[in-house]
C-alpha cells in the first residue's frame, strides 16, 4: 500500500512540476509574441538585423502564440513544447549566426519547452504492453 501511496504522490508532484513549466513557458512566450506582433521597437530593430524583413516578426509572433496555446491545452500540450523547442533551437541559431548576442535566454526555454514535450510525449501502445 505504502509504495502505491508513493507512486501516486510522486506522480502528481511530478504533473503539478509540468504544468508550473506549462504556465511559466506559456507566459514568457506570450509576452515575446505579443510584442512581436505589437511592434514594440526592440523586436523590430532584432528583426531589422535578421535581415528577412518585418514580416518574418509577424510569423514569430504568430508561432509563438500558437505554441502557447497548444502547450496549454492538455491534448496538445506535447506538440507546443516540440513547436516552442523547435522556434528556440532557430532563434539560438540566428543569434550564432546572424545578430549575434546572448543565446543563453533562448537555450533555457529550449530546454525548457523540450522537457515539456518530453514528459508529455505520446507513449505507444507497444511500450505500454511490455510493461
Amino acid at each position: 500500500m505504502t509504495s502505491t501511496h508513493s507512486s501516486s504522490s510522486a506522480q502528481r508532484t511530478q504533473r503539478r512540476i509540468v504544468w508550473g513549466l506549462r504556465i511559466l513557458l506559456a507566459v514568457a512566450f506570450g509576452m515575446a509574441g505579443a510584442a512581436k506582433l505589437a511592434g514594440v521597437p526592440q523586436m523590430v530593430q532584432v528583426f531589422d538585423a535578421i535581415g528577412f524583413g518585418q514580416w518574418f516578426r509577424y510569423v514569430t509572433g504568430l508561432v509563438e502564440l500558437a505554441g502557447v496555446v497548444l502547450l496549454l491545452v492538455p491534448a496538445t500540450g506535447f506538440f507546443g513544447g516540440l513547436l516552442l523547442a523547435a522556434t528556440m533551437v532557430c532563434a539560438i541559431a540566428t543569434h550564432l549566426v546572424l545578430i549575434g548576442g546572448n543565446p543563453a535566454p533562448a537555450v533555457v526555454l529550449a530546454l525548457l519547452s523540450a522537457f515539456v514535450a518530453w514528459r508529455l510525449r505520446p507513449v505507444s501502445r507497444l511500450a505500454t504492453a511490455g510493461a
